[in-house]
């Protein structure tokens, strides 16, 4: 079946919604629920595949106990990277458009019709949630926000982009781009390789504006310094692979 929008078939108009959760156990369960009551666009149907980073501090207790319809608990046996837990979860995909979710509450699930929008009026290859577009700075670190801003206009400028936010979390691609990407990153570096990827095969990126509640870290905010350095490493390398263009098969 081809994976194009088709009004009128609703088995093509399916939103996958992979939550990867480390030690969030404070919010899992909100965020879940968020996840289950936020409306969709009319005819759209969601599967959810939670992918738990082999939490420590009882999160995996409570995920056993969930009793949600059209979601899948995936429970690692070891923790091996938020990365690692998207790959994880790609395979589980059988919608549309696949959607990443934090565990955390800084992104809101209730705004899943924005890009939902976006990919019925333009069937766009991945569709992201901007916290900057529009010159908004939300953020509790400067260093964040100023390394955010760096990250996204060295992409642009090695990729040819006009990207806002390379680092936000909310990211919806197409599940037939997404599964022939070839991704192999661990942790928050997989956030820069999707996106060089995306680029490389030749697809466009669409911002979106989306609102942001940050945490601190003492909240539970886990992105630190070395990850921005590690994200510049792999938006050079990446630079350097070979054009590659998604072969889609449709059976």
């Amino acid at each position: 079946m081809s994976q194009e929008l088709q009004a009128g078939n609703p088995e093509s108009r399916t939103l996958s919604i992979i939550v990867c959760v480390y030690n969030e156990k404070d919010t899992i369960l909100t965020v879940l629920e968020r996840v289950h009551q936020a409306e969709l666009l009319p005819g759209w149907t969601r599967e959810v595949i939670v992918v738990d980073n082999c939490s420590t501090d009882g999160t995996r207790d409570l995920l056993t106990q969930i009793e949600y319809a059209d979601t899948e608990v995936i429970l690692q046996p070891q923790n091996m990277g938020k990365g690692t837990s998207i790959r994880t979860a790609i395979p589980h995909c059988n919608g549309t458009y696949a959607i990443i979710q934090d565990a955390d509450l800084e992104y809101n699930p209730d705004e899943y019709p924005l890009f939902l929008e976006v990919a019925e009026k333009q069937h766009a290859a991945a569709i992201y949630g901007s916290r900057t577009l529009g010159g908004r700075a939300i953020y509790k670190y400067v260093a964040n926000y100023w390394g955010v801003r760096f990250l996204t206009w060295l992409t642009n400028l090695l990729y040819g982009a006009q990207l806002t936010d390379v680092a936000t979390a909310a990211k919806m691609v197409r599940i037939d781009v997404l599964k022939c990407l070839q991704l192999n990153g661990a942790g928050f570096d997989l956030d820069f390789e999707l996106t060089d990827k995306i680029l490389r095969a030749g697809y466009k990126i669409v911002d979106i504006p989306i609102s942001y509640t940050p945490r601190t870290i003492e909240e539970g905010k886990k992105i630190r310094a070395w990850d921005g350095l590690w994200a510049l490493r792999v938006i050079a390398r990446d630079r350097l692979l070979p054009l590659h263009k998604c072969v889609i098969r449709h059976s």
